[in-house]
């Protein structure tokens, strides 16, 4: 069972930056697992992020991110850097695997795609 491990929150100025890390637990590969960063925000639904393939040759954003978030990924870890920050980002960040052997098809953010989770972090946006 994929245990994931997310961390790099924190708290930070509007216009400021923050680099989110998801690695796993026992430091296997997540090489055959789709990953996405999902958040939280109080009183609201978990909403998707960002999202990258297995190996990195798809990504995907939602809206109210692209231009400011990059997700990237080595053998080990997936990142989530996230730039030009606003207080309606603030939430708590959650990465979730879905294992998808050699890369097949195209990962979504969709929540119901991914089957593990990592324990969540927080990133506040404020002055």
């Amino acid at each position: 069972q994929l245990q994931l491990v997310d961390s790099g929150g924190g708290l930070v100025q509007p216009g400021g930056s923050l680099r989110l890390s998801c690695a796993a637990a026992s430091g296997e590969s997540l090489d055959d697992y789709a990953i996405a960063w999902f958040r939280q925000a109080p009183g609201k639904e978990r909403e998707g992020v960002s999202c990258i393939s297995g190996r990195g040759g798809t990504t995907n954003y939602r809206d109210s991110v692209k231009d400011r978030f990059i997700i990237s990924r080595d053998s080990a870890k997936v990142y989530l850097q996230m730039n030009s920050l606003k207080p309606e980002d603030t939430a708590v960040y959650y990465c979730g695997a879905d294992f998808r052997p050699e890369g097949v098809g195209v990962p979504t953010l969709s929540i119901y795609e991914y089957d593990y989770w990592g324990q969540g972090t927080q990133v506040t946006v404020a002055s």
